[in-house]
This record gives C-alpha cells, structure tokens and sequence, in this order.
C-alpha cells in the first residue's frame, strides 16, 4: 500500500512542473498561422528583385520541389523574373574529386567579390545510388566564401534525374540573376554526364586538373577535354610547381590537335594554387579574353539562344517521357513484357514496339 501511495506521489508531483496550457497553445497556434501564411507570387518576385536571399532560397527550394502546387507557384515566380534575368556570366567548374574545387571556387569567388562582382554558386551535388543521401558539404568547405555578403552558396542533390536537376538548375540561375547575382559559378563532380548538362547552360567552362596524377593522357582521351575553354593545373605549389609545368605543356600541345572552335577560341591551359591565392588572375584574365572575343563575334549571344533551344527540346522529351510512363497501361504491360522477356516469349525490341503503340491510344 505504501509503494502505490509514493507512485501517486510522484505522478502528482510531475503534474507540478508541466508549463501552463495557455502558454504552450498560443505558440503552437502561432507557428500554425506563420505556416498557413505563404507569400504570394508576386511577394518572392518583390523580395528576390531586392536581393533578399531568404525568399531566394524559398523560392529555389520551390523550383526543386515536386509538388504540384509548388510547381505552379515556382513557374509564377519564374516568369515575372525572367525579365530581369540574362545579365550574368556563367562559368562551370568541373574536376575529378580530390582535384580542389571548393578552394579553388572559394578563392575565385572572392576574386570576383573583390572587384565589387557579385557570385552565386550552384553545385550539383552527387546523390548515392545506394542510400539516396547526398553531401551537400559545398557552405562548410568554403568557410570564407559563405561569410562574404556578395556570395551566396547554394548545393543541389542530383538524385536520380540528371535532366531534372539540369532543368531546375537552369531555372536557379534565372533566379539568382533576377536577385542580382552578376557571376554565377556552376560546379560539377568531374565523373560523369553532368558535365555535358552543364557545358549546355554556362558561358565559360572550366577544367580543373591535377599534375602527376596519372591521368593526363587519360584526360585527353575523353570527351570533356573537347567542352573546356580553358584547363586550369591546380595544387601548382610547393615541390609539385615542376609537375605542374610539364602538364600544362602536356595538355598545351594536346589542344592544339582538335580543330579550332567554332567560336574562333583556341582554349588555353594555366597553372594555379588555389591554396596560395597564385595564378588566379590569369585564369580571371583568360575568361575576360574569352569573353570579349564571344561578344565581339556575335557567337555569345548565338550559343546561348542556342542553349534555349536545346533546353525547350529537352523539356518536352522529359515531359513525354514522364507522361508516359505514367500511363496505367504502360505500367501495366512493361510488367506483362518483362516476364515474356525473361521467359523467352518475345524479343526486347518487338516488345518496345507494342508498349510505344500504347502512346497513339
């Protein structure tokens, strides 16, 4: 009987020291009614073209987000920002891991912020294949740049849809600009496809490269070293200043076996240290060269309505395709042609003849 007496005790005791009620539901409704309350359209528009980067960053999260109504209140956005878009140079930055990219981007950043340039940066961020997560780790290895008032930090999941990222990253740099970002750096991991969906939206693209890491005939064989407007040897410090030397003139003579661009641009190859903060302003002076020369020739302005139409084609075979694998008979008979497949009923392309006969219906 005693022992029951002190458990009551103690639960009453407990009662004691809750917070009062009043208190705990008049926040919670707050929250509540801060929640509800959505900004309008035209307030993100207002608060992005005063370079507010909070309601940036909203209305980014809107863009990636596959929320119908989110979808549609982003295109709203968009659209009554895009006059005050298109004024920015955009530069991708792609390397191998390990390369230096974040330093590098760090101290070019704040090159450009030092010349009284506003920076954005974008970094398509590798998603696993296994997990689903992603880094994300761009804000907490650029410490100095995340802190600079005119640089705004911005890493983006690629997940599974390298299209789709491309598409919302395309419609991120449409933003940024409207908030008045005149220099948006796009960066990549160096081991895929996303470096031709970046190639397809920047001004400028921008190779980093390590010296005496085994891969400079390696590099030369794939397809990336054609995009580049420039290869930048970084880490060209300390005893690896030699290596550095023999790289660039590695890949110096490598560049000049592809034909001339079509632009008239023949890339150039530069060493730097990130690191040390030498050798930037040559790479800041090639783009500079690069870009008078594009402006000067028309073939700026020709490459990026270039870069529209590729990217209104690429849309709609996006939007196709998810219309119509989203069909309830096609979902039906790829499981029906999978199994005769496996069971040696019919072939893999007489099966892709039947499901696409599906789209006419």
């Amino acid at each position: 009987m005693t022992k029951k007496k002190s458990l009551e005790s103690a639960l009453q005791e407990v009662k004691g020291i809750m917070q009062p009620t009043t208190t705990n539901d008049a926040s919670i409704n707050k929250i509540k009614l801060q929640r509800k309350k959505q900004p309008s359209a035209e307030e993100f528009v207002k608060h992005i073209l005063a370079g507010d980067i909070s309601f940036l960053s909203r209305a980014i999260t809107l863009v990636e987000s596959t929320n119908p109504k989110h979808k549609i209140k982003a295109t709203l956005i968009l659209e009554q920002c895009l006059p005050y878009a298109n004024k920015s140079i955009r530069i991708g930055i792609t390397g191998v891991p390990g390369v230096g990219k974040s330093t590098f981007i760090e101290t070019f950043g704040k090159y450009f912020t030092e010349k009284g340039k506003k920076v954005a940066v974008l970094a398509i961020d590798p998603s696993s294949s296994i997990n689903k997560g992603s880094i994300l780790g761009d804000k907490t290895r650029m410490e100095e740049l995340v802190k600079d008032k005119n640089a705004y930090i911005r890493p983006s999941p690629s997940g599974d849809s390298l299209g789709g990222v491309a598409q919302k990253t395309r419609e991120t740099i449409i933003l940024c600009e409207a908030a008045g970002f005149d220099t948006i750096f796009i960066e990549t991991v160096g081991v895929g496809q996303s470096e031709t969906a970046v190639h397809s939206m920047v001004d400028f693209f921008l190779l980093l490269k390590l010296a005496g890491a085994g891969d400079e005939l390696q590099g030369i064989k794939r397809g990336i070293i054609e995009m580049a407007d420039a290869i930048v040897i970084n880490k060209a410090d300390n005893e690896n200043v030699k290596n550095a030397k023999l790289a660039k003139l590695e890949f110096s003579k490598a560049l000049h076996l592809y034909p001339l661009k079509e632009n008239g641009w023949q890339p150039k190859v530069t060493t730097c240290s990130a690191f040390y903060n030498e050798g930037i302003d040559v790479v800041f002076n090639i783009i500079q060269d690069y870009l008078t020369l594009t402006k000067t020739n028309g073939f700026f302005d020709e490459k990026r309505n270039n870069q529209n139409k590729y990217w209104l084609l690429e849309t709609i075979n996006q939007q196709l395709k998810f219309n119509f694998y989203s069909k309830k008979e096609v979902k039906e008979s790829l499981k029906k042609y999978v199994m005769d497949i496996k069971n040696l009923k019919t072939t893999p392309f007489k099966a892709a003849v039947e499901i696409l006969k599906l789209s006419n219906k």
